[in-house]
């Protein structure tokens, strides 16, 4: 695993060798809407979900049908899935100069204040694959509701090669 002090040597695509991270094809959309879209040297992602093969892997509200752990491994998936679309749209990850922002979006209940620390597993991966230096802006929201009832959703910003 990569620590907060360094990253392992070489590329975006020969740290997801290291971490042992094979993608899954990138996600498609659920409505009328791309994945991506590039302008310049910018890359937008529009929302991504926690879903494999076109299927929702968590349907429900952090702090009533999932805690902390489960949030985390949700907002991971959608974070891979954030990596399956950059390397479709761009070829190879390797093209990413800068993560720029990260947004994410939590469907949560009640007394649920735990947000920062579920959104960290997306933070924690793009650090693990980008290196430290890369690390974007973020915000984190806690919203009432999402699409297909999915706990949350992310939304990035690169900066890449032209």
């Amino acid at each position: 695993m990569v620590s907060p002090q360094g990253s392992l040597p070489g590329s975006a695509e020969h740290r997801l060798q290291e971490l042992g991270i094979e993608l899954t094809p990138a996600p498609t959309p659920f409505g009328a809407y791309v994945e991506s879209v590039q302008t310049g040297n910018l890359l937008y992602l529009s929302g991504m979900l926690p879903a494999v093969g076109h299927e929702p892997k968590f349907a429900g509200r952090l702090g009533k049908e999932f805690d902390v752990e489960q949030g985390r491994e949700a907002v991971r998936i959608a974070a891979l899935n954030v990596l399956s679309a950059a390397r479709k749209h761009l070829g190879s990850l390797d093209k990413v100069t800068k993560v720029v922002k990260l947004a994410v979006y939590l469907t949560t209940e009640g007394d649920f204040f735990a947000h920062p620390k579920v959104a960290d597993s997306a933070s924690e991966l793009l650090r693990d694959v980008f290196g430290p230096d890369k690390l974007p802006v973020r915000i984190v929201l806690g919203v009432a509701s999402l699409p297909l009832g999915m706990p949350v959703e992310l939304e990035v910003l690169l900066e890449v090669e032209v």
